[in-house]
């Protein structure tokens, strides 16, 4: 049995005050049953999306998920002095040119716009791939003839068809560690090297509803009505929530490279920065409205061998609150708890290395060595698990 690292598991207990952080299609908060009592969620698309952007903006590698790949390429071929009507034309002939489906894109009239294309499945790679769709285009400037207007049944063919799969299968540290998604392109899938789950309250949540009214400043200062320009509802919870998310480091390393001692320092910085973005993240939603920026109360990590081990069974049975009120503390004790039990049950020897961060626990048992920050609590863990390379 290869008893080397390789999963790095992460645990996170941490309070949100009143906030709805991730809505439904009905802007409700999300809720779940568990152990038959109503928690409020958070979607792990939202929270992923979160700890994405905050890993991107640290790093400053960006990834582009997005339909309208032909306007981001017609954007780039107008910042080198192309025409804009023949700049939006190579777009059209850039989306249409892979072996993604696409169509052509329809106004508020339901009309088709001339070389607006859309490609019918979200395109995923490196932001610097643009560049490199803008110079095939350019490569072929004299060929791009034909406007693509929606019209008739047989769609034109792309004079770029064939020229642009090979970028679609650039990748980046982004796209290595979250994975990718494209059927219909081969070889540009990649298996994600991370999975997170949807949080949840460790206790049972209520929705509440907030009535707010807005004035209207002009009437208000004419006096000619009194009462409000505007009145509403909307849903807010708050609760303490249980996070959790796994690192896949022989996933990881298989996607870097082939070489093992650069997907080491690669994967050294991607899972590090991972980590800590999967600490500090928080979904945006109504942040002007509520400012719910909080931290987490505790960081547990585990380096495992075998197998990835959620916690979330700690609270099928949901917590109940403090005698002088709160959730934060019995959550916790129900991290340390179970995992003892977990552990014990799985065999000591199944976690290679475990260690913790908090704000006020002293006393936490079975949660490995306390450190001081989390990013102590990270470059331990990290050095650890790559101490040697999984294969």
């Amino acid at each position: 049995m290869d008893l080397r690292p390789r999963f790095i598991d992460i645990h996170v207990v941490q309070p949100v005050p009143y906030a709805n952080l991730n809505r439904d299609d009905t802007n409700s908060v999300k809720s779940m049953l568990y152990g038959d009592a109503l928690r409020t969620r958070i979607s792990s698309q939202s929270w992923k999306r979160a700890i994405r952007e905050h890993f991107q903006d640290a790093l400053g590698e960006n990834a582009l998920r997005t339909r309208r790949i032909g306007e981001r390429v017609a954007e780039a071929l107008r910042g080198r002095g192309w025409d804009q009507a023949l700049a939006e034309r190579a777009g059209a002939h850039v989306a249409a040119g892979s072996s993604i489906k696409w169509e052509v894109a329809r106004g508020k009239d339901k009309q088709p716009i001339t070389n607006k294309v859309l490609t019918n499945a979200l395109v995923y790679l490196p932001e610097d791939a643009v560049e490199d769709l803008a110079d095939i285009a350019e490569a072929h400037k004299d060929a791009l003839t034909t406007d693509f207007t929606g019209k008739g049944k047989n769609k034109p063919e792309s004079a770029l068809k064939g020229k642009i799969d090979k970028i679609l299968l650039k990748k980046n540290g982004v796209i290595n560690l979250f994975g990718r998604m494209l059927a219909e392109v081969d070889q540009a899938s990649v298996d994600g090297a991370v999975q997170v789950a949807h949080a949840f309250t460790t206790h049972t949540t209520e929705v509440e509803l907030d009535y707010f009214a807005a004035v209207d400043d002009v009437t208000q200062a004419k006096g000619d009505e009194t009462g409000s320009g505007h009145m509403g509802t909307a849903e807010y919870s708050t609760g303490t929530f249980y996070r959790f998310a796994t690192v896949d480091l022989k996933e990881l390393i298989k996607n870097l490279s082939d070489d093992t001692n650069i997907a080491l320092d690669a994967a050294r910085e991607l899972v590090s920065q991972f980590l800590l973005s999967f600490i500090e993240s928080l979904p945006q939603a109504k942040k002007n409205s509520t400012a719910p920026h909080t931290i987490p109360h505790l960081v547990h990590v585990a380096v495992r061998f075998d197998r990835p081990l959620s916690f979330a069974a700690a609270f099928e049975e949901p917590v109940r609150s403090a005698g002088h009120g709160g959730y934060v503390g019995r959550s916790v004790e129900g991290i340390d708890a179970y995992a003892k039990a977990a552990n014990t049950l799985l065999g000591p020897d199944r976690v290679l290395h475990a260690a913790h961060a908090s704000l006020q626990f002293d006393k936490l048992e079975h949660l490995g060595e306390r450190h001081s920050s989390f990013k102590a609590l990270v470059t331990a863990t990290v050095d650890f698990a790559l101490a040697e390379a999984p294969q």
